[in-house]
């Protein structure tokens, strides 16, 4: 009788209580084109970008509680009445815009690299996130809705100075094209490479990591209003990314990697004009250091001040020992072709 008991229960638990949700987003690495893709910059030029989602992921899990309030785990530990006393602003809005009030709920964060070292976690994160609250809901949501609605919560609700790169490439993945248009709209399509150069992209970019994480905001910050601002040698420096961008895609499908490698150096040099904040002389010393043991190309990867180097190199060998002899830690990593996605649900 207790064994029969016992199972009744089980299977009334089954039936009334949900299991666990998960879902992942990748990080990126930009290889062309950043900076573009801020509205303050788009609204009047259209930008343009080439942008790969990279085995490193964020993950975001819900499941029910027994408990009436909503528990928020990140950094951070949050328990609250309802979604609307959430300290968090990207969980708060995410729960706002999806129209719950997240009671009975628990929300945890993971990821396997740190915030603020440039791989666009912020927009990971909240792509991830909108994926478990749609699983949640039973919402079937198509790539470019989970992006635009990660963009409207970070860009049109929490007024962050950042662009639309992030939010596009974790929810598709994949080694992507993205078109920003003066009207809002974003078009995206897979970059045409071959299977070999696939494989020698792959193969001969490297992440060092700097030891620096940092916020984008005030870098970012700076861009957004000297473009509003018109400010000329902002338009034409931005203008001058867009321009490599096209060209890095041209070097690409044409499987000349040592083209892009030259582009990407270039761009370092156009990048670091934009701000002073975007390099440091430690920064620039490393750089330099990886072009006399191997580097054909590289740059600092996100909005600049910190976080990873990358660098194209047929010499592979040679590059990581004198970055291991700087004190520089490697990451290694495969391209992402799937994008946010439900892992279990």
């Amino acid at each position: 009788m207790p064994l029969f008991f016992c199972a009744s229960v089980a299977c009334s638990l089954a039936v009334t209580y949900r299991a666990v949700i998960i879902a992942r987003s990748p990080l990126r690495i930009t290889l062309g084109g950043g900076g573009t893709d801020l509205p303050s910059y788009y609204e009047r030029f259209g930008g343009f970008l080439i942008a790969a989602a990279i085995d490193k992921y964020v993950y975001i899990t819900l499941h029910e509680t027994f408990v009436p309030d909503l528990i928020v785990k990140y950094s951070r530990l949050e328990r609250v009445p309802d979604a609307s006393k959430l300290e968090h602003p990207i969980i708060r809005e995410a729960f706002a815009m999806l129209g719950m009030d997240g009671r009975g709920l628990e929300i945890t964060s993971m990821a396997d690299i740190p915030a603020g070292t440039g791989l666009g976690s912020s927009g990971s994160f909240t792509t991830a996130l909108l994926k478990v609250l749609h699983a949640y809901k039973r919402n079937l949501v198509h790539p470019s809705e989970l992006a635009e609605q990660a963009c409207e919560i970070e860009i049109n609700r929490l007024k962050e100075p950042i662009g639309k790169q992030d939010q596009y490439i974790a929810a598709y993945g994949g080694i992507t094209c993205f078109e920003f248009q003066p009207d809002g709209k974003v078009r995206a399509w897979p970059l045409r490479l071959s299977e070999e150069t696939r494989f020698n992209l792959e193969d001969n970019l490297l992440l060092f990591f700097t030891g620096f994480s940092r916020s984008a905001s005030a870098i970012l910050k700076d861009q957004d209003e000297r473009s509003r601002q018109l400010d000329q040698e902002m338009i034409e420096n931005l203008h001058f990314i867009k321009q490599l961008a096209h060209e890095s895609r041209r070097a690409l499908e044409a499987g000349d990697l040592r083209e892009f490698a030259r582009l990407m150096d270039v761009h370092w040099e156009h990048k670091k004009r934009r701000s002073a904040g975007i390099s440091n002389p430690q920064i620039n010393e490393w750089y330099e250091l990886a072009k006399s043991s191997g580097a054909l190309g590289g740059k600092l990867i996100g909005a600049g001040g910190g976080g990873f180097l990358m660098f194209y190199a047929e010499d592979k060998a040679r590059l990581r020992h004198a970055m291991r002899q700087a004190g520089l830690k490697e990451v290694r990593f495969r391209f992402d072709f799937e994008g946010t996605k439900l892992i279990i649900s």
